[in-house]
């Protein structure tokens, strides 16, 4: 099961695209409401809908939603993969201010998927972060910004068949 947050401006139903093509690839995921603002006060939300599932739980989510999935992974062990959709790597026009300082505690295997024109996450900075993930895959697509809705078919591919290969080494 991906359980998926969405952006700061989003709601779960915000991510029906992405669980819809997710499902017609096999993968089983749902959404969740997420609270405004603050990344911590979110983290318990995605934590009650892991507590939910009764099989193995991959966590990520669109910008807000995979910064706030991306601190849960930090702090506990049973994630088994992590699905972060334009990361927002720093707010735009920030880069000094970057948002990884809990990404070497994460343990599990990470799929980031992002834009190369994205405002939130200069690309050459995110290629040199994603080296603080212990295990990480980074997909990126040419003249996309921060919603990947343009490319969201190629994305979904390279999301189902990370998380297949996912379970057939952790499963």
């Amino acid at each position: 099961m991906l359980i998926l947050g969405h952006g700061a401006s989003g709601t779960a139903a915000s991510m029906r695209p992405h669980v819809e093509g997710l499902r017609r690839r096999g993968i089983e995921a749902r959404a969740i409401d997420l609270p405004k603002g603050n990344a911590e006060r979110a983290m318990p939300r995605f934590i009650v809908a892991m507590e939910e599932e009764t099989s193995a739980v991959a966590l990520g989510g669109h910008s807000f939603g995979g910064r706030v999935a991306s601190m849960v992974a930090a702090e506990r062990s049973d994630v088994t993969a992590l699905v972060l959709f334009s990361y927002p790597l720093h707010r735009p026009g920030h880069p000094e201010s970057m948002r990884v300082e809990h990404w070497p505690s994460i343990r599990c295997p990470v799929l980031l998927l992002s834009g190369e024109s994205d405002p939130f996450a200069r690309i050459d900075l995110l290629r040199d972060a994603v080296g603080e993930l212990a295990d990480a895959k980074l997909v990126t697509y040419a003249r996309i910004g921060h919603g990947l809705l343009p490319v969201l078919d190629a994305a979904l591919d390279e999301v189902a068949a990370f998380l297949t290969s996912v379970a057939g080494t952790h499963g």
